[in-house]
C-alpha cells in the first residue's frame, strides 16, 4: 500500500478552538460507574439507515452490558456547521462522525482523542492511515468510497478493442479515447471532471504533490503538475466534449454514459446504482496513471471526543461501529456504503453482486490512493480556485502554465504560503 498524495495542515478555524469543557456525556467516568451512557452524533445512517445503525447500537448494547448509547441524527448539509457549534460550546458528543476533509482541522484542533486500537490490522491499512497523525490513530474509518475506469463494453467490442486493464497508463486510455470518439456520431471516448478533485488525483498518478510536505504552500506548479493539467484539459474537444457541447454541467457525464455515447467516464463506486438498468454491458477499472497508479479515496470516519468522560466506553462502540461482524452484513445486505475492513472473505458477497463484474477493482483501488489536500477554513477557497484556473485553461482563455501559476499565488496568498 502507498499514500501518494500529501494531507496538509494549515489555518484553523476560530470557531473550532475548545472552550475546556466537558463533552456531552451523561454518564460517569470509566471504571467508575457500572452503567455508563455515552452520546453519537452522526450523518451517515441519514436518509434511509436510521433502522440499520439501530441494529448496530443494539448488538453493541447486548455485548457490552452496562454500556447505552445515545444516538442523534443529523442531515448531511446541517451537520458540519452543528458539530463546530457543539465543539465550541464544549458539548459535542462521546462519538460523532467526522469526514476525511474535515479530520486535519478538528485533530489540529485537540478536538479528537488519540484511539489505542485493539487491532489495526482489521481494517484497510489506506483508509486507517487516512485518520492519522503523526503517526497515532485520532479517528477509525467507518466507510469509503473510491474513483474508478467506468466504461461501455459495447462500444469496446464494436470498435474491437481490449477492454481497460489493470496494467493500463494514460497514453493506453488516450489510444482508445480517440479510437472510440465519434464526434459526428455522438460518441465520445472518455469523460473526466476538469476540476479539484480531478487534479490532485492526476497529479499524484504523474508522481507530483499538490501541497508541500508540511502543508503551507502549493507544490503543483511544476513539470509534472503542467502534465496533469494537459492531461485533463487537453480531452476536452477531442475525445471527451467542450463547456460549450455541455461538459462541467451537473449530470451531463451520467446522462452521456447512460444513454450509450460515451465509452469511459472516470467517476465513483457511487454511481453502480445509476448505472444498474442501463441496456449495454459495462464494466469497471481501476484507474490508469502515468508513473505511477494513485485512486480517489473518499471516507468517512468516526471519532471519539478529546473530552469524553468515558473514553474507554466511547472507543468500545467507535471500533464495533467501523469493524464488528454486525455492522460488515448490516452494510452489505442494505448496500449502506462499504465498510473499511481488511478480510476480504467478509467481503465476498460484495464481489458477486452482479454488474459490475470486477468489483475487485474497488478493493484493488486502494492499493494505491491519493488523500484529498486538505489546509482548514480555507479548504473551499482552495478548491475553487484551482477548479476555476483549471476551467480557464479548458475554455482555452489561458496557457496551462499561466492558469497554475494563477492559481499557485491565489491559493498561496489564502492559506499563507
Amino acid at each position: 500500500m502507498r499514500v501518494t498524495a500529501k494531507a496538509g495542515v494549515g489555518i484553523v478555524a476560530a470557531g473550532l478552538v475548545l472552550t475546556g469543557c466537558a463533552a456531552g456525556s451523561t454518564g460517569g467516568s470509566d471504571g467508575g460507574s457500572e452503567n455508563v451512557t455515552i452520546s453519537y452524533t452522526n450523518f451517515i445512517s441519514n436518509g434511509g439507515n436510521e433502522e440499520n445503525l439501530q441494529t448496530i447500537v443494539d448488538a453493541f448494547e447486548e455485548e457490552n452490558a452496562g454500556i447505552t448509547v445515545e444516538v442523534t441524527t443529523l442531515p448531511y448539509a446541517d451537520y458540519a456547521t452543528a458539530l463546530q457549534t457543539d465543539v465550541a460550546a464544549g458539548t459535542v458528543s462521546d462519538v460523532f462522525d467526522i469526514e476525511y476533509g474535515g479530520f486535519a482541522e478538528y485533530q489540529a484542533n485537540g478536538v479528537l482523542a488519540e484511539l489505542d486500537v485493539e487491532d489495526p490490522s482489521v481494517y484497510r491499512q489506506s483508509v486507517l492511515e487516512a485518520y492519522q497523525a503523526d503517526g497515532a490513530q485520532y479517528a477509525l474509518p467507518s466507510s469509503f468510497s473510491t474513483v474508478v475506469l467506468f466504461y461501455n463494453k459495447d462500444l469496446f467490442d464494436a470498435a474491437g478493442l481490449d477492454y481497460p486493464s489493470a496494467d493500463w497508463t494514460w497514453s493506453e486510455e488516450l489510444a482508445a479515447a480517440e479510437a472510440l470518439t465519434d464526434q459526428d456520431a455522438g460518441v465520445w471516448g472518455d469523460h473526466q471532471p476538469v476540476s479539484f478533485f480531478e487534479f490532485y488525483k492526476v497529479l499524484a498518478q504523474n508522481g507530483g504533490q499538490f501541497l508541500n510536505d508540511d502543508g503551507t504552500a502549493v507544490a503543483f506548479n511544476t513539470p509534472e503538475g503542467i502534465e496533469a493539467a494537459e492531461w485533463l484539459v487537453e480531452k476536452s474537444g477531442t475525445v471527451m466534449p467542450t463547456i460549450e457541447q455541455g461538459q462541467g454541467t451537473p449530470d451531463f457525464d451520467t446522462e452521456l454514459f447512460t444513454s450509450g455515447n460515451l465509452a469511459m467516464l472516470h467517476t465513483g463506486i457511487w454511481m453502480f446504482g445509476a448505472f444498474a438498468d442501463v441496456p449495454f454491458g459495462w464494466d469497471i477499472a481501476v484507474e490508469p496513471g502515468n508513473t505511477q497508479q494513485a485512486s480517489a479515496l473518499f471516507s468517512n470516519g468516526v471519532a471519539v471526543s478529546a473530552d469524553s468522560e468515558n473514553q474507554e466506553a466511547a472507543q468500545a462502540f467507535a471500533e464495533f461501529l467501523t469493524s464488528s461482524d454486525v455492522m460488515v452484513q448490516i452494510r452489505l445486505d442494505a448496500g449502506w456504503e462499504l465498510p473499511a475492513i481488511s478480510d476480504e472473505a467478509e467481503l465476498e458477497s460484495y464481489l458477486t453482486r452482479g454488474d459490475p463484474e470486477n468489483r475487485q477493482a474497488v478493493f484493488d483501488s486502494l492499493d494505491e490512493v491519493a488523500l484529498q489536500p486538505v489546509v482548514g477554513e480555507g479548504q473551499q477557497e482552495m478548491q475553487d480556485i484551482m477548479s476555476e484556473e483549471l476551467v480557464e485553461a479548458q475554455a482555452g482563455r489561458k496557457s496551462v502554465e499561466d492558469a497554475l501559476a494563477s492559481a499557485e499565488e491565489r491559493i498561496n496568498a489564502v492559506i499563507g504560503g
